[in-house]
């Protein structure tokens, strides 16, 4: 049988399973969501799930198809309902708990049925719209008309729903949203509302409009993180629904850490996002600046500096990777220690970054999620720079000195980045007579100093190269030299020796 509503009853108890509460189904809708793939499903509405089963938020999602991906239909032949499996293992113990979420009451493809998503705007209840339309979804075409039918881009869309509200209810203050979106660019909300505002003039909107949409609505900069690959393999879903009783067309999975930061001073709409209540891992905050900056240089930070080391020592993924012991205690010393202590300010203590940092390890370590250290070098030159140079300039700033552990992070990046270009101008590297594709907008440049310079000179050359790095890297003193002692040691020796032969130390 397929998931539905109907066979809800139906479904025999089974320990790590959760049903939804039969009252989910009579409360309001609540929320406008834009976007239906599986990282907003895996973690914003399973949290409104967990809250609406607690008797908490009592809302439900109204959830709005905005891009030609997925399939309205195919939510809708299920009632809107999906299982989401969540893998981990912390401390050494496996977690592991399916959910059946009922968060989303209905699916509408904003392509047909628009006039569907502008009905919304008149419930008095929905108060709430939150977006993860990726990146590209935050992106402002000029003139795009807010009475097509649907407009083009999201924040257009938004635009025309809120202009919506606005006439649906005479401008009045409580009528406000509270917007939040969580694509995953800094100050997404901030850069949303500018966005807002250039369309309201573009499109001539009177002026009544405009600062009933500046004063009343609050908009909210976020911060999420969950891994959610999404679809499980084919013979892991087929068990599972097997155990399960039921087929489930958009069965999901994730990990179990979450993370929702969400800014606002505002105590609306701390109230009317009362899901909060029922789930420790959102923080509404009047600054995510600090959850930022944690994830941004203990997780992303830490990923791009591994993840050439990781692939020259031959692992071909994070989880194999940490299996081994000298590699888990590599990324210990990296996180935990080096990345740590640079980042240690008026707002984040030591204990906080190792407390976070912990939990970034054990993520690593999950065995069930696989993924490829060379998927993550993809444009690592423009990763580092963002995520992990400023990890070298707070180091620098507070001990005078960069640490081993970045240093040979940033040996193994130059020599993977080694490469020749092919008949069609993309780039190869070679590991033990096996060529990989380097997918990086700087291969050619990178290339081209391997083959003028050598040794210190070629290094010398790449961390000084202000175009990479927006910085001459090359000045913090001994930070080359130790950079090409290491990349000589991977040359000769390999990168296993290499992690093998850092000394071991703490900052305490």
């Amino acid at each position: 049988m397929q998931l539905s509503r109907n066979i809800l009853p139906n479904i025999p108890y089974q320990q790590g399973l959760v049903l939804p509460s039969p009252l989910v189904f009579t409360y309001p809708e609540k929320v406008l969501q834009f976007g239906t793939g599986v990282f907003i499903r895996g973690l914003i509405d399973y949290y409104i799930n967990n809250s609406n089963n607690q008797g908490g938020f009592k809302g439900r999602v109204v959830m709005v198809k905005s891009t030609a991906a997925g399939n309205a239909e195919t939510f809708n032949q299920q009632d809107n309902l999906y299982t989401l499996v969540m893998k981990s293992v912390t401390e050494g113990e496996e977690l592991e708990k399916k959910v059946i979420c009922a968060a989303i009451s209905r699916t509408i493809d904003a392509s047909y049925d628009w006039e569907s998503v502008l009905a919304c705007a008149a419930n008095a209840d929905m108060q709430i719209i939150i977006s993860n339309t990726t990146e590209a979804g935050i992106t402002l075409i000029d003139n795009d008309p807010v009475t097509a039918f649907p407009p083009v881009s999201f924040p257009a869309k938004l635009l025309s729903f809120l202009l919506a509200r606005f006439e649906a209810f005479g401008g009045s203050a409580e009528s406000g949203m509270v917007i939040i979106p969580t694509e995953l660019i800094p100050g997404n909300a901030t850069k949303l509302k500018q966005m807002l505002n250039v369309l309201a003039v573009q499109n001539q909107l009177e002026q009544q409009f405009i600062d009933w949409l500046n004063t009343h609505n609050d908009f909210c900069n976020s911060l999420v993180d969950r891994i959610v690959p999404g679809k499980l393999p084919l013979h892991e879903e087929s068990a599972i629904q097997q155990e399960l009783g039921y087929t489930d067309n958009l069965m999901i999975m994730s990990e179990t850490f979450d993370l929702w930061a969400i800014e606002t001073a505002s105590p609306r709409t701390k109230e009317l996002l009362a899901f909060h209540n029922e789930n420790p891992g959102i923080h509404i905050v009047p600054d995510i600046s600090k959850f930022r900056e944690l994830k941004m240089r203990l997780l992303n930070g830490s990923h791009n500096l591994s993840c050439a080391i990781g692939f020259l020592a031959g692992f071909k993924t994070v989880k194999e990777a940490m299996a081994d012991e000298q590699f888990d205690i590599f990324m210990q010393r990296l996180i935990n220690e080096e990345i740590a202590a640079a980042i240690v300010s008026d707002t984040i203590s030591l204990a906080d970054a190792r407390e976070f940092g912990k939990q970034v390890l054990d993520r690593y370590r999950n065995p069930y999620i696989a993924f490829n250290w060379l998927d993550i070098c993809v444009q690592d030159t423009a990763k580092i720079k963002i995520r992990a140079v400023p990890v070298v300039h707070q180091h620098y700033e507070k001990y005078n000195s960069v640490p081993d552990g970045i240093c040979l992070g940033f040996a193994a990046y130059i020599l993977f980045m080694r490469g020749t270009a092919d008949a069609d101008g993309n780039f190869y590297g070679s590991l033990r007579g096996e060529e990989y594709l380097i997918n990086d907008d700087y291969a050619a440049r990178l290339s081209e100093k391997w083959a003028t310079k050598q040794g210190l000179d070629l290094v010398r050359s790449v961390l000084s190269d202000e175009e990479l790095w927006d910085a001459d890297l090359a000045a913090f003193r001994g930070f080359a030299s130790r950079v090409a002692f290491f990349m000589d040691n991977l040359l000769n020796y390999g990168a296993m020796y290499c992690i093998k032969s850092l000394t071991p130390f703490s900052y305490e």
